[in-house]
């Protein structure tokens, strides 16, 4: 079968079965199949595809038709220009967290090689090793709940050349802090209990809910963090939060109540939704 004819049959699989971008989704699973680039898998729609490439693709388009969420099949997700490791024990990392990094590195800035930054619920360590990249002198803790995200974290951590700066460290939100830090980051839960249950199905059933679901007003661990928070930031240092998008004056007024002092911004993501909310101590 041709790269053109088995592209046709898996987008219309993915249609059928309500994926929202069936023919990227089925553009991309074939370059995973033949170890290639997109770009490469649309310039030769004539190529036949060996019986061996058929069958591996076809499984892959199922598995996406049953909404497993297309960086979990194909083991890996970009982020922040790094190829992260991503599966069922983690989050998939999104494009809109990109700007908590962004925010945390103009912060980086006013500090020295001194620099200690801390990412609160790390999960695949997207924040931690994005910021120990572009920050080869910073030291970089970064804390999960979870053993197992914990475990992805390490092997994204070894991947990118950031093992020895990047310190994993399992324990509920703080606690396992050895030292106060110059920057805090944390993209913890913040969808509500009523909202998780209605995501869709990529979300609901397969991404971990105990990284998505913050309780009744969605707030549970970000008012949590926010309280445990001012002993372990250095004077002058932030806390940088991401939101959702109707959160942002509930949040900023649980700062200011915890760090009067501090400067308090929400700033919008792409979309122009609120997306994070900034405390400059």
């Amino acid at each position: 079968m041709k790269i053109q004819e088995a592209l046709a049959q898996a987008v219309f699989r993915l249609k059928s079965a309500g994926v929202d971008s069936p023919r990227l989704d089925a553009e991309l699973l074939l370059a995973h199949v033949l170890e290639t680039s997109r770009a490469t898998v649309l310039t030769w729609p004539e190529r036949r595809l060996t019986p061996k490439a058929l069958t591996q693709y076809r499984d892959l388009v199922g598995r996406r038709a049953a909404r497993i969420p297309l960086p979990y099949i194909l083991g890996h997700w970009e982020f922040f220009g790094l190829d992260l490791l991503v599966d069922s024990r983690v989050l998939i990392p999104r494009p809109e967290t990109e700007l908590l990094v962004e925010q945390a590195l103009e912060r980086a800035k006013r500090w020295g090689p001194a620099l200690r930054v801390c990412d609160v619920g790390a999960g695949s360590g997207a924040i931690a090793i994005s910021l120990a990249v572009h920050l080869p002198q910073a030291t970089i803790y970064a804390l999960d709940g979870s053993p197992e995200a914990l475990e992805v974290t390490a092997h994204n951590a070894h991947r990118h050349g950031a093992a020895d700066r990047v310190q994993c460290m399992q324990g509920d939100l703080l606690a396992p802090l050895p030292e106060p830090v110059h920057i805090l980051t944390a993209n913890l839960p913040y969808v509500t209990t009523e909202e998780w249950s209605a995501l869709p199905p990529e979300i609901r059933q397969f991404e971990p809910r105990q990284a998505l679901d913050g309780g009744p007003d969605g707030l549970d661990h970000i008012r949590a963090l926010i309280a445990a928070a001012p002993p372990y930031l250095q004077p002058g240092g932030s806390l940088l939060l991401e939101i959702g998008a109707s959160q942002g004056d509930v949040v900023s007024t649980l700062a200011r109540q915890e760090f009067p002092e501090a400067r308090v911004q929400v700033q919008p993501d792409y979309a122009g939704l609120d997306r994070m909310v900034l405390i400059d101590t």
